[in-house]
């Protein structure tokens, strides 16, 4: 291996990791954006305003709406140079097995920004949300592979028939809690501005799904750990799932008990994210294998 593809190699950890904690991060800012109510500080895009591409003096939104709804934009190039540092170092590194993953997070970024761009213009529509958040979380697997990968490649396992039932049953069931957690938030009050739709669901009901949902979730991570037996690596990320979304379980029943306050809001949008973490990184633990580094 040459001294640039060695450099380049080296250089994938810290990259990947970035790129996955911007990844992470963009979805918690985004929040932010939505529940302080500035989803619409920047009333169009790719423009801020008409005409300008930054907040104006005495805009019509309100400064501070309009720096945090901008701000949030500006993160989106931070994140867009952490997917470009990661592209480069694995095509300088030669590492073929991760260029699929590499180029598809600059193409999702791209796209997250023209989807950013449709629910701006669509006045937040709750859909366009969903659908914004949804891309995110598909993002944040590809980049949880991208960096489990970053020192080696992985090869695919062969689990026996019940352990990848399992495996499947519980990354599915994980990606639709989120996709509910979606409709609940379309159908809460923290819709990023006054003035944008909602679904015509009701709280309680929308509620009480995404519980169901949530407690099916516990007893198939709680079969799960007991069936695998034979990988102390997946029973401790089971562990730690397992307590991950019993605790998003507490925040959530208490913010909806307290009707929905902000910070409780933005502490069960960032165990989402580390449920959703764990979620990917269980899956992985059983459908792939590191191979030794060379």
């Amino acid at each position: 291996m040459s001294r640039a593809a060695e450099l380049a190699r080296r250089s994938l950890i810290p990259a990947s990791a970035l790129l996955l904690f911007m990844q992470s991060a963009i979805v918690v800012t985004g929040g932010a954006v939505r529940l302080s109510q500035s989803g619409l500080g920047c009333p169009t895009w790719p423009e801020c305003t008409p005409g300008s591409y930054t907040p104006v003096p005495n805009q019509a939104e309100g400064a501070l709406h309009a720096w945090i709804e901008f701000g949030n934009r500006l993160l989106t190039f931070v994140l867009v140079l952490a997917a470009i540092i990661t592209l480069i170092a694995v095509l300088r590194s030669g590492r073929k097995d991760l260029r699929i993953l590499a180029v598809g997070q600059v193409l999702g970024i791209l796209g997250q920004g023209v989807l950013g761009g449709i629910t701006v213009l669509t006045n937040l529509n709750p859909l366009t949300v969903a659908a914004h958040y949804l891309l995110s979380t598909v993002l944040i697997a590809a980049a949880i592979s991208l960096y489990s990968r970053r020192r080696a490649p992985a090869s695919k396992t062969t689990p026996s028939h019940h352990i990848h039932l399992f495996s499947r049953a519980h990354v599915s069931v994980a990606a639709f809690v989120v996709v509910l957690g979606t409709i609940v938030t379309g159908s809460g009050p923290h819709a990023g501005d006054i003035d944008s739709p909602r679904l015509s669901i009701s709280i309680p009901h929308a509620t009480l799904i995404h519980a169901i949902a949530v407690i099916v979730l516990l007893f198939i991570t709680v079969a799960f750990y007991r069936a695998a037996i034979t990988s102390p690596q997946t029973k401790r990320l089971l562990s730690l799932f397992l307590a991950l979304t019993l605790a998003q379980g507490i925040i959530g029943s208490i913010q909806y008990l307290q009707e929905l306050p902000e910070l409780l809001v933005a502490l069960h949008l960032l165990g989402a994210v580390l449920v959703w973490i764990g979620a990917w990184k269980i899956w992985l633990s059983v459908q792939r294998q590191e191979m030794s580094a060379t």
